[in-house]
């Protein structure tokens, strides 16, 4: 075991944060500076008589000094990101930086004022796939087809080759093409959802062949075959990195999530229907992680409800509510925990009437089992997923604290796994959980409450467990005086035996207990008494101690699973549905 270190020289190298962002991408250096480069050799070029290459000579109309239109549109699975901006003629150019090089592609241009609702590229980079609306200019004449709003268009681009239309319409409509598995074969067809406004989605099936060596055209272009994956629905969320499109329909006025999984051979399955007791009749259209939208106003995300779906390898499944803002004074949002049977729901009070809520509320994952919920300058949670009927191993931060001053005021997008991007900054970050901090607040905090989530947040973290083990001895040894409402050493052997064998075991917290504590209440310990022995029985104080919250917790209806021959991640979700099915609840219906 390494030599403990105190906690002061551990706090010293922290930043203070629970939630750590890591830049993965960033446009503004990881593109710009590419532009201008390629900018400065086109025109170097032209000075010399020698002429651009074709693809730099998009490039040379674009402002040195002027690239406000520059902007992320979308991350594909395989992690490459597209942009666009816009040269000085107005010309809409799109981009390409490939994660895994490092390195930027120019992939299309549009000799028109356009601006861009959607965009998409196939993993070979052959196809790409774009929606457009004429520029709303005054004086400015249709530049798309007569009686047509949005152009959706699919474009050959290796080489450069023909555009096909594929809807003319006087709505919105997104695209995204399907990513198969590392070891399909990238040849003959291609998939592409198409996503309307009117409330359908359509899968486009893309035939192509290779012609003249590399040229990759579309096969049968006057027709290509296309079939309704989903319709009548009002929200849309895209997991692409599982492949998956969840959506609610309002059938007879009743609110379903739906999921549909597309497969490795290219058929997509309807897994399970869940009823959700939310209204979502007035509020509106709307898409999660279909790329930037051309509709998705970021400065009025605060106005509209928040809505979306996590899951993780472990079989969760967990839908994640805030409605619309009626009040400045506080902010509900409810968790359903499918995989548990039952939803949550919490108010969390703002402070002063005064203090307006200008951004929207942030709901990311964490590959730890978290799920981070906080409102810029007022509060920032962290919910255990995998075990949310222990609420006290949850922490709660609420007003002005440290915390909130460190996280972006942008709004974040979670999109899959740990990836976190801010449409704004144009900036893609790898969240985790800040295992210094945690460590940090440990030392630091008088409340019990936050001690206990504390340590089962630490040694979840599982980075470096013989120093971190060293750390919370240290910390127990130096306040083994100090009263508790919980035996932390007893708390620290189960929590840190649990989390030692959970990633290699399954099933793991259905086997041996997670916690000493299991529920709260008011039960206190005798004055004077310092020690006590296994126990089971909580002895936490009660939840509405936490500042500034109050829970709800209700039963909801468990998923209706459709399909239960397939693998992985829906097969440890039918077992804990089954399990939820088998055995008693182990929550009551509180009101606080």
């Amino acid at each position: 075991m390494p030599a403990v270190r105190g906690p002061r020289a551990a706090r010293g190298r922290v930043r203070a944060m629970a939630l750590r962002l890591v830049t993965d991408f960033d446009l503004g250096k990881d593109v710009l500076p590419w532009l201008r480069a390629q900018r400065a050799a086109a025109a170097g070029a032209g000075g010399r008589g020698g002429g651009a290459v074709l693809t730099y000579y998009y490039l040379s109309g674009v402002l040195e000094n002027n690239y406000e239109s520059l902007r992320v549109l979308n991350v594909e699975r395989n992690g490459n990101i597209i942009y666009t901006y816009k040269d000085d003629k107005g010309n809409v150019v799109f981009g390409l930086y490939d994660c895994q090089t490092r390195q930027n592609e120019h992939l299309y241009t549009f000799e028109k004022d356009l601006q861009v609702v959607s965009c998409s590229v196939n993993s070979e980079r052959t196809l790409l796939a774009a929606s457009l609306v004429q520029s709303t200019k005054e004086g400015r004449k249709n530049e798309l087809q007569p009686g047509s709003k949005c152009l959706t268009l699919l474009v050959e681009i290796h080489p450069v080759n023909n555009v096909k239309v594929l809807k003319a319409v006087d709505s919105y409509v997104w695209v995204q093409f399907l990513y198969p598995h590392v070891d399909s074969h990238p040849f003959p067809e291609n998939h592409l959802l198409l996503i309307s406004e009117e409330k359908y989605i359509e899968q486009f099936h893309i035939q192509v062949i290779q012609e003249d060596g590399n040229k990759v055209v579309i096969k049968n272009s006057g027709h290509v075959p296309r079939e309704r994956i989903a319709e009548d629905f009002v929200w849309a969320q895209w997991d692409m990195a599982e492949q998956r499109l969840y959506y609610i329909d309002l059938k007879r006025s009743r609110s379903t999530l739906k999921c549909i999984q597309f497969c490795a051979d290219e058929n997509f399955n309807l897994m399970f229907e869940a009823p959700l007791d939310i209204s979502l009749s007035d509020s509106g259209f709307k898409l999660v992680n279909f790329g930037c939208g051309y509709l998705q106003d970021q400065e009025k995300l605060s106005k509209y409800l928040t809505l979306c779906v996590f899951t993780n390898r472990t079989g969760s499944l967990c839908v994640c509510y805030s409605p619309k803002f009626d009040s400045w004074e506080q902010i509900t949002y409810s968790v359903f925990y499918f995989h548990k049977g039952y939803s949550k729901t919490f108010t969390a009070a703002l402070g002063s009437a005064h203090s307006q809520v200008t951004k929207g509320i942030t709901f990311l994952i964490l590959v730890n089992y978290y799920l981070a919920v906080y409102l810029p300058g007022h509060f920032f949670h962290l919910l255990n997923i995998q075990h949310p009927d222990l609420i006290c191993h949850s922490l709660f931060l609420t007003g002005n604290h440290e915390v909130m001053g460190m996280l972006p005021h942008g709004p974040l997008q979670s999109l899959s796994g740990s990836l976190v991007l801010n449409w704004c900054s144009g900036k893609l970050y790898r969240a985790s959980l800040n295992q210094s901090y945690l460590l940090r607040r440990l030392w630091d905090t008088r409340l019990d409450c936050e001690k206990m989530a504390l340590l089962h947040c630490v040694l979840s973290c599982g980075q470096d467990p013989e120093f971190l083990e060293a750390q919370i001895i240290q910390w127990i040894s130096e306040n083994i005086s100090s009263y508790y409402s919980f035996d932390p050493i007893q708390e620290f052997i189960i929590a840190s035996s649990y989390w030692s064998i959970y990633p290699e075991t399954s099933n793991m917290d259905k086997l041996l207990p997670y916690s000493s504590v299991l529920t709260w209440n008011t039960q206190t310990f005798p004055e004077g008494l310092s020690s006590w022995p296994l126990t089971c029985v909580s002895v936490l104080p009660p939840l509405q101690e936490i500042p500034g919250i109050s829970l709800v917790t209700e039963e909801i209806t468990l998923p209706l699973m459709k399909v239960h021959s397939i693998k992985n991640y829906w097969e440890k979700l039918n077992a804990n549905l089954e399990y939820v099915k088998c055995s008693k609840p182990t929550y009551t219906i509180t009101t606080t």
